[in-house]
């Protein structure tokens, strides 16, 4: 499957930005997806993850309550919306997906088969 991010851009703190992955290639009900992020000097981190069938979500302790995962098995496209941003928040954001990972391994990056290109997150204060 192929992924495409898009939605970055620079916003002011307090703010929002809706994030858009769209998939083609496979079957998209049988992804499970992820959005993650890497900050500059940091590690890539996990921020967010949607189930398949089920639509199960989990959020990285610092954006839960603030960011929202979703997907539309219609349109094959996978949302991160994101309020009350934060500097702190600032990232190039990805989003990642696998047939085969369990709800378990979600949160760990090496887990996922294909990955997008990434789109920058700026949080300006």
């Amino acid at each position: 499957v192929q992924l495409q991010a898009s939605g970055g851009g620079l916003v002011q703190g307090g703010g929002s930005l809706r994030l858009s992955c769209a998939a083609s290639g496979g079957t998209f009900r049988r992804y499970r997806f992820g959005w993650f992020r890497h900050a500059p000097e940091k590690e890539r981190e996990f921020v967010a993850g949607i189930g398949s069938s089920d639509s199960s979500t989990f959020y990285a302790d610092s954006v839960k309550g603030r960011f929202t995962i979703a997907r539309d098995n219609v349109k094959n496209m996978v949302y991160l919306q994101m309020n009350s941003l934060k500097p702190e928040d600032t990232a190039v954001y990805y989003c990642a997906a696998s047939s085969s990972i369990i709800i378990s391994a979600m949160r760990n990056s090496a887990a996922y088969t294909y990955w997008g290109q990434g789109t920058q997150v700026t949080v300006s204060s």
